[in-house]
C-alpha cells in the first residue's frame, strides 16, 4: 500500500506541477527533491536520490533543456560543476509545494485532521528509522 500511495501522490504532485504550466516528468521529480536552494554538485544530487550519477546526469540533461537548471562552476572547486535551479526551476518547485499544501488539505479532507496528524506522525517514524544519516 506504501508503494501504491507514493505513486498515487507522486504522479498527482507531477500533474499539479504541469497544470501549473512547468512540463516535466515524474522521474524528473528526483532532482526538483534534491537540489539545495543554492545549487548541488550532481554527485550529491545522485546519492541523495539513490542512483548513480550516469543517471542523475541524464535528468539533469534534460532538466537543463527544459530551462528548470543550468551547470555553473562551483565557487569552491573551480573544476567542479553546480546544479543550479533557474527562475523557472524554482517557480515550477514553488507549484511542486502548493500541490503539496492542497493534497494534505484533501488527506485531512479524507482522514479527518486526528487521521492526517496520526498518519504524519507514523510516516515520521518510519522515516527517522530510514534515515541512513
Amino acid at each position: 500500500m506504501l508503494g501504491q500511495a507514493y505513486s498515487l501522490l507522486g504522479f498527482q504532485i507531477v500533474d499539479g506541477v504541469v497544470g501549473a504550466g512547468f512540463p516535466q516528468k515524474p522521474k524528473h521529480s528526483a532532482v526538483f527533491a534534491q537540489i539545495d536552494p543554492e545549487g548541488s554538485r550532481l554527485t550529491d544530487l545522485a546519492r541523495r536520490a539513490n542512483m548513480t550519477p550516469q543517471a542523475m546526469g541524464e535528468l539533469v540533461d534534460e532538466l537543463e533543456e527544459l530551462g528548470y537548471v543550468t551547470r555553473e562552476p562551483d565557487p569552491r572547486d573551480r573544476r567542479a560543476k553546480l546544479i543550479v535551479l533557474t527562475a523557472s526551476g524554482r517557480a515550477a518547485i514553488e507549484a511542486g509545494k502548493q500541490t503539496i499544501v492542497e493534497l494534505e488539505a484533501r488527506i485531512s479532507e479524507i482522514l479527518g485532521e486526528e487521521g492526517h496528524r496520526m498518519l504524519r506522525e507514523m510516516l515520521g517514524k518510519l522515516l527517522a528509522r530510514a534515515d541512513p544519516t
